[in-house]
């Protein structure tokens, strides 16, 4: 069953972003006092109690610059999100009152039929109680007060917005694979999340930029079901001088941490950057799935060995992540990229896998007799065993002596040896060395 719609929509600044970011209590939406920052329409998930329902921010609605192409867009984008959604939450100024667009924005409402939330946002104290009862006049019903800077009134907000929703229950179906589409700007990442899609989700254009916030898609392939966060490319820091594109870069990164597989899109015109090394390398440390889309496959003069060539070149350039898969296509003609849908399914069951410990002590045994573990100061270094501690990513835990005999080029050894045995192809693995006295052995 899937989840209730609750769209958020107002006039610009009034206070939309904050709010989402309030009551989901994290930074989901861009907050920024420039009107037009949020263009598409963000989704999240919150939970109040035992209910469950997503969230839609939108852009502010605007009708005085009937001309302008932007806002036209946002204002479209809003209309879009009234039309999906099963409740609509209002939200307006308390400090500004009731203006000509709140009163046109309402008759739009009053004509969708659906139940419709005032809420008057900016209310920082209990003086303000007049400014609350103005909103009266729209005819929406009670208006509730609230300030997203203080989280005043959110209980009362949530409570009136879930009150018709049904309880949350447990989902049988398979998790979804949320997928993040990460890389430097214009390198075809919204390209790529159209071209999956089948329409256009995500605003494409030539210019830098384009996409500020990170924007989910639901994308069903083989009866699978995943998120695509198509996210802002990330520049150099000294390249970052809005404000605005500091926050995209920020909730790039955030949309790497709360993936579960990263699909980093890589320019095939440009090479590796240093700034394509530091994006992986995150992905990396992260713990995240990871597969290399080399895009714009089409316009590079081909040879024989041309792909094997730039794989060697770029694979050079990644030594911390050989593990990862790559794949050589291009988005605007769609050349392979129908096969991104298997290529994350197997990165996410690598990610889950769980191996047995008394296969794991096999393979040290193994291991041990190749190269027997290192000794230090006249110290022999002892393993005694090893144990899977965790998935996603795959975690070791080896017991060993004195953890300080153990180098890091030792652990790499066993790493290898764990990949040529299970392969775990597409996801980092960690291996924790503890010290253990040999008299708690069991």
């Amino acid at each position: 069953m899937s989840k209730p719609l609750v769209a958020i929509v107002g006039r610009p600044n009034v206070g939309k972003s904050t709010i989402i970011n309030g009551l989901a209590q994290r930074r989901v939406s861009i907050v920024e006092d420039i009107p037009g920052v949020t263009r598409d329409r963000i989704y999240c998930d919150v939970r109040w109690l035992n209910r469950e329902f997503t969230l839609i921010d939108t852009g502010g609605i605007e009708f005085r610059n009937q001309k302008n192409q932007i806002v036209g867009g946002i204002r479209q984008q809003a209309e879009l999100a009234m039309e999906e959604a099963d409740v609509i939450l209002f939200v307006v100024d308390a400090r500004a009152g009731i203006t000509g667009d709140d009163e046109i924005i309402a008759g739009l409402m009053r004509k969708t039929g659906k139940p419709v939330v005032l809420c008057v946002n900016k209310v920082d104290s209990n003086n303000q109680e007049a400014d609350v009862y103005e909103f009266y006049a729209l005819g929406l019903g009670d208006p509730i007060p609230v300030s997203a800077v203080n989280h005043y009134g959110f209980g009362d907000l949530l409570e009136v917005i879930s009150k018709d929703f049904p309880p949350m229950e447990v989902q049988d179906s398979p998790d979804t694979i949320r997928t993040a589409i990460v890389g430097r700007p214009n390198v075809g990442k919204s390209t790529l999340v159209n071209a999956l899609l089948g329409y256009e989700r995500s605003l494409v254009s030539d210019e830098m930029g384009t996409t500020r916030d990170a924007v989910d898609s639901v994308w069903k392939y083989k009866g699978k079901n995943f998120i695509l966060v198509d996210t802002a490319g990330m520049r150099r820091k000294s390249k970052i001088d809005e404000t605005v594109e500091k926050y995209s870069v920020i909730r790039s990164i955030r949309a790497i941490d709360n993936c579960d597989v990263a699909i980093f899109v890589l320019d095939a015109e440009d090479m590796l950057t240093e700034q394509d090394k530091k994006i992986i390398g995150y992905i990396h440390e992260a713990g995240k799935g990871l597969i290399i889309m080399v895009n714009k496959w089409d316009l590079i003069p081909k040879e024989t060995n041309t792909m094997v060539e730039l794989e060697k070149e770029i694979r050079k350039g990644l030594p911390f992540a050989p593990y990862v898969p790559m794949l050589f296509g291009s988005a605007m003609t769609k050349q392979r990229i129908t096969r991104l849908g298997d290529m994350i399914y197997n990165v996410a069951e690598q990610q889950s896998m769980r191996v047995a410990t008394s296969v794991l002590n096999d393979l040290l045994e193994d291991a041990k007799m190749i190269n027997p573990p290192p000794a230090h100061s006249g110290r022999v270094a002892k393993i005694y065993y090893m144990t899977q501690a965790g998935i996603r990513p795959p975690t070791f835990v080896m017991f060993v002596n004195d953890a300080k005999l153990i180098h890091f080029s030792y652990i790499r050894f066993i790493e290898n040896k764990l990949r040529e045995a299970f392969i775990f192809e597409g996801t980092p693995i960690r291996i924790v060395v503890r010290s253990k006295k040999e008299s708690d052995i069991p």
